[in-house]
């Protein structure tokens, strides 16, 4: 394979070297910001000798190689180009002022929580298999291991918002402490423990104002909103404070107006803010039922293709942490969305004949059993377009068999075959049903429907 004529081949296809603005790459991407988008040749680029794929999103532009072979494009690109490298945080923060305001947010917010997956699931799963022991009486629920194994599992939930403060506080300019101290202000034991205020709370007068006081272990947007306030005060304050005074009188200052705004007006606002959206949810999944499902599961694909996608874990979180909902229903409804795209994608594998496309099914739709959908979703099935619409059918009739199932998970982050992990026990039969349903589909409306495949 001659890299050289590859990189040489591959600058004019994205519109020459004054419009490449940056390049970077991934393990198996060579991800480039462009001045304008307009002058790439997309399918002239797929043609190229070893890309698998390319696809824009999030502002960049991703040409897909596979491991190994994208780092000797990325040095002889580089090299023909003439264009400065930049880090992944450098390329983002320069795609990122590319993006439309709904874009920025949701990126903003997966930036937020996706560092806090990794304890979400660790809690998710564990709380899957207590409630598995529970279930079938392996492990009597008043021991001492069933009792500690119960502390471990909620353990991640009753401190989110100390998570939150400081993934918060590092993507909005805080400093990161600062926002993980507010989160402990917000979770402090003084307040009520939000998951038993039916048991009754205290309330208490300050400035002729009544102060519930109940904690906000588990919510969500109440220490977002707080942070984003905080790191903005913050900013304000070393603006004016003295450098001599910086390090004792801005944090001071911001721990004391941010801790009093965020108990008498953001918290309380946060909460209702996230108990509207969490009971408006359950409302029309339990109300409209399979339909909620049929219309979310055929649409998440295509709201994956803008990014958007990522603010959904807000959401879900704010779901798993409602003591009156306590379940990710949702994520199950994407799961089926990214089964289906793998059905509609290995389809395509059986219809073409060219080798190269033959390639690129195969793993892209495994991908998408893992819960990955990118490369089979902007490197097969929106290629020939009609097989991302057979996903999309796919995706609809397994999110309908799900929500009438009533699947539900413990977890975010989780999709495909791993979210069996996370799956309560009860569902589990049903969760894979739905997967079989969504990837059949899928896969049978791919192979039956006409299109031109290379």
């Amino acid at each position: 394979m001659d890299i050289k004529a590859i990189a040489q081949g591959l600058i004019p296809l994205v519109g020459g070297r004054d419009n490449i603005v940056s390049a970077a790459h991934c393990a198996t991407r060579l991800r480039l910001v462009l001045a304008d988008d307009s002058k790439v040749n997309p399918a002239a680029i797929d043609k190229l000798d070893g890309v698998k794929g390319c696809f824009s999103n999030a502002g960049q532009l991703q040409v897909i190689f596979g491991t190994g072979l994208v780092n000797k494009v990325y040095e002889e690109f580089v090299a023909q180009s003439g264009v400065g490298t930049a880090s992944k945080a450098e390329l983002t923060e320069l795609a990122s002022a590319k993006l439309n305001v709904a874009q920025r947010l949701a990126r903003t917010l997966s930036n937020i929580f996706v560092p806090i997956i990794p304890a979400i699931v660790a809690s998710g799963l564990l709380m899957g298999l207590l409630g598995m022991v529970r279930t079938y009486g392996w492990v009597d629920a008043d021991s001492a291991l069933f009792i500690m194994l119960d502390m471990f599992s909620s353990a991640a939930f009753i401190i989110l918002p100390v998570l939150i403060g400081f993934t918060a506080a590092r993507e909005f300019g805080g400093n990161p402490y600062l926002g993980a101290t507010l989160g402990g202000i917000l979770t402090h034991p003084a307040l009520t423990n939000a998951w038993s205020v039916a048991s009754g709370f205290k309330t208490m007068s300050f400035m002729g104002m009544d102060v519930a006081m109940i904690g906000y272990q588990g919510t969500v947007f109440p220490v977002l909103l707080a942070v984003w306030f905080m790191s903005h005060l913050e900013r304000q304050l070393r603006k004016r404070v003295p450098d001599a005074l910086d390090l004792i009188v801005t944090p001071f200052l911001t721990v004391i107006i941010t801790g009093f705004v965020a108990l008498l007006f953001i918290g309380p606002a946060g909460r209702m803010l996230g108990d509207g959206i969490s009971f408006g949810l359950s409302a029309l999944y339990n109300q409209a039922g399979w339909l909620a499902g049929l219309v979310f599961g055929g649409t998440y694909s295509a709201i994956v293709i803008t990014g958007i996608h990522h603010s959904f874990h807000a959401i879900e979180a704010g779901l798993l942490t409602n003591p009156q909902i306590g379940v990710n229903f949702l994520l199950p409804i994407w799961a089926m969305a990214n089964v289906a795209q793998g059905g509609a994608c290995i389809a395509v594998y059986f219809k073409t004949r060219d080798p190269k496309v033959k390639a690129i099914t195969v793993p892209a739709a495994m991908s998408c059993l893992l819960g990955i959908t990118e490369a089979a979703i902007f490197g097969v099935n929106l290629r020939f377009m009609k097989p991302f619409l057979a996903g999309l059918f796919g995706g609809a009739l397994g999110g309908a068999y799900v929500v009438a199932a009533k699947v539900g998970m413990t977890a975010v982050g989780l999709t495909g075959i791993p979210g069996m992990a996370i799956v309560q026990p009860q569902s589990l039969i049903h969760y894979i049903i739905g997967m079989v349903i969504a990837f059949g589909s899928a896969f049978a409306a791919s192979w039956l429907l006409k299109y031109k495949v290379e």
